[in-house]
């Protein structure tokens, strides 16, 4: 009663500040849990399934990104943050394995170890926010609660997205440039009055005196000149959509101080020109890396200085030139102009969406009816935020493939200036300069703090812990599991023996999580001293959304081909996976009956990993499975080999525990071993009938 009668008598910000370092320890206990969740198979294909597999010569998947004639990823960001430290980790693993035999690199290790870099840079987000809300004078509690508490830093930031590294640069560019136009515009307004004091002064100490003050103010014109050209140039490399974000904040850091008399168009080109010479140390790096990694360039050429424009890479360059192609974006989604507007800001910050979209939708407003007074100052933090919203917002529209994390940049300006519309409302005085009684009763009934406020923190509090656990836990979360049922397969087979696994309506495999030896290099035995070529062992095959007739004929195809280099003259042996949605069971059970492929093959249910949900496979509200091709509990199941259209449905308790439990075990990933049936020799079945017929 005493702790609860102390929280309660805390001021609101202070208990904001408390509830967001709850959220923000939660981001770093996520991680270590692990979210099984899957979110996008960019997570790990486009950084760490070709770093952890190159560092540690794990069989990986290459994505057409990293194709070395035409690269479209820089590799510099991804080795800086991931094989480097991969090396000092693998340092202090083998130190424990040589003393304690601690093993410290697998599957879980492979999956945590990134997410906990990322992790940690997504708290950068946190610090600049503080920063800037104290260099304004504005309340930062209760933005960085909702800063904490939002689903974007709890599943995506501890993600390994280019995306995330995206938000974490945009958030120090805008802290930067805020802490540039706060410091022209005090040091321009103080300069301009002491001139005028200047001109007044009627001594030639006094002149002296406001002289010597006058020179005493600090440097302001090219102030973190050398950190925003830098970072301009890394977010380009990481993605070349940092252009669209960066842009407006480069603007207004070029802009500062305009249309006064200390500042003129001189020192308006002297910062563009500046800057870009600044950003040629960093530009120079990133494409030599680059050239080096994607051999472009090699040692030799460059000893020899045999170089021409063919020897350098410029994938920012690459990745324009990859997504002007219309037929390149198709095949990864067309989507209309307006999904970034009307479904994806909406998804990433529901309310605080309709509220930024509703100021920005009144700022315009009050543009077009020429009512500049009420309007923010042009260069203010204001302006700089609404800008670094709504200009990528614009452009990225005009964009035919759109995906909400393509939008995570904009989280850090939107929270700062909506966020503490959690707990006033959507407005705190009626905003339309016009009395009418239909305005009157939208704000009293939607907009006011005393319609609005009392649930805007509750809705923000629901949607985003409903949004982490369907992302961070449900969402294609059977891939994790599968992946390290697969390592211990392989860990545990027969020598000579070939795993095979197909995968259908699931995410894509990283296969460094399977962790498995590299067949395509040379590996060192450090006891024997001698390299050596591991052959390969282990062979994936994905197929999509195929449909299971489709599938199953893969299926024999590949179980065909293995019968024959298993009775061939080498002796192949095999095991034969199968990984699907546990919603497909029934749909399986009857491609199988469909195509009499149930009397040579057997589909033996291995595992259902739970909880797994894949969009494109969703469950039947409605029906049950058939029981040979399910999950192990229902094997002595009263309604065994029943379906919805055999069983009547009957508004019974039991009816809907077995509707609600099939919809429940449906949730889940299920992994079949596939088996061919063989005949039996007939000396074999003479042997058995005679001990069958041997009497007691």
């Amino acid at each position: 009663m005493r702790l609860t009668k102390l929280w309660q008598n805390r001021s609101p910000g202070d208990r904001h500040l408390s509830t967001y370092y709850c959220f923000a320890a939660l981001r770093l206990l996520l991680v270590f849990v692990p979210q099984l969740g899957y979110v996008h198979p960019d997570e790990f294909f486009q950084s760490v399934e070709v770093m952890t597999g190159d560092h540690f010569r794990l069989e990986h998947t290459r994505a057409w990104e990293f194709n070395n004639s035409l690269p479209v990823r820089s590799i510099v960001l991804p080795f800086a943050l991931l094989r480097i430290p991969w090396s000092f980790y693998e340092f202090i693993a083998e130190c424990l394995k040589a003393g304690w035999q601690l093993e410290l690199l697998g599957t879980y290790t492979y999956v945590v170890f990134p997410r906990l870099i990322y992790t940690l840079i997504s708290y950068s987000n946190d610090y600049c926010l503080y920063r800037i809300c104290r260099l304004y004078g504005l309340r930062f509690e209760i933005r960085l609660l909702a800063l904490g508490s939002s689903w974007i830093l709890l599943v995506f930031g501890t993600r390994t997205f280019s995306n995330s590294l995206e938000m974490a640069m945009c958030s120090w560019l805008l802290c930067l440039v805020s802490e540039c136009m706060l410091r022209t515009n005090t040091v321009v307004y103080k300069k301009e009055f002491l001139e005028e004091k200047y001109d007044k002064a009627e001594s030639i100490s006094e002149r002296v005196r406001i002289w010597k003050l006058k020179n005493s103010l600090p440097a302001h014109n090219l102030q973190h000149l050398m950190t925003m050209s830098t970072i301009c140039v890394a977010g380009v490399f990481n993605r070349p959509t940092f252009l669209l974000f960066g842009a407006p904040m480069v603007f207004f850091w070029l802009l500062r101080g305009m249309g006064t008399r200390s500042v003129t168009f001189r020192d308006f080109n002297l910062r563009i020109v500046l800057f870009c010479l600044c950003s040629l140390p960093a530009l120079a790096i990133f494409i030599f890396c680059d050239s080096l990694y994607y051999q472009h360039l090699t040692l030799g050429e460059l000893h020899m200085m045999h170089l021409s424009i063919d020897n350098f890479v410029f994938t920012p360059w690459n990745f324009i030139k990859a997504n002007l192609d219309s037929a390149q974006t198709a095949s990864h989604g067309v989507h209309p102009c307006y999904v970034h507007l009307m479904l994806n800001m909406p998804m990433l910050f529901n309310v605080l969406a309709l509220a930024s979209l509703g100021a920005f939708a009144q700022l315009l407003l009050r543009f077009f009816r020429a009512e500049y007074q009420v309007l923010p100052r042009f260069q203010s933090i204001v302006s700089l935020m609404s800008g670094a919203i709504f200009v990528p917002l614009f452009f990225l529209s005009l964009i035919n493939h759109q995906e909400p994390r393509f939008l995570l940049p904009v989280t850090f300006p939107l929270l700062l200036l909506h966020a503490p519309k959690l707990i006033t409302g959507f407005s705190a005085k009626y905003p339309f300069q016009k009395d009418h009684p239909l305005l009157r009763w939208f704000y009293d009934r939607l907009l006011s703090s005393k319609a609005s406020g009392p649930y805007l923190l509750r809705i923000w509090y629901v949607s985003n812990v409903a949004l982490t656990l369907f992302f961070g836990f449900i969402h294609q979360a059977g891939v994790y599991p599968l992946a390290a049922e697969m390592s211990h397969v392989i860990a545990t087979k027969p020598a000579a023996t070939h795993v095979h696994l197909i995968t259908s309506h699931i995410y894509s495999l990283p296969l460094h999580l399977i962790n498995i030896p590299s067949s395509r290099v040379m590996h060192f035995n450090r006891q024997t001293h001698l390299r050596y070529r591991r052959p390969r062992d282990f062979y994936m095959y994905e197929y999509g959304g195929l449909s299971l007739d489709l599938l199953l004929q893969k299926v024999k195809l590949i179980s065909g081909n293995c019968e024959v280099k298993q009775s061939g003259p080498s002796r192949l042996r095999y095991k034969l996976y199968l990984a699907i949605p546990a919603s497909l069971s029934a749909d399986l059970h009857e491609a199988l009956v469909h195509s009499n492929a149930s009397s040579y093959l057997n589909f033996e249910l291995i595992n259902v990993f739970y909880p797994h949900l894949s969009t494109e496979a969703f469950p039947r509200l409605q029906g049950r499975h058939p029981c040979d091709v399910d999950a192990p509990h229902w094997a002595h199941d009263d309604l065994r080999g029943t379906c919805a259209v055999e069983q009547p449905p009957a508004l019974s308790f039991a009816y809907l525990n077995k509707q609600f439990s099939s919809f429940v075990h449906q949730l889940g990933l299920a992994l079949y071993e596939i088996d061919v049936k063989r005949k039996k020799p007939l000396s074999v079945l003479l042997q058995k009938s005679s001990l069958t017929e041997r009497p007691a």
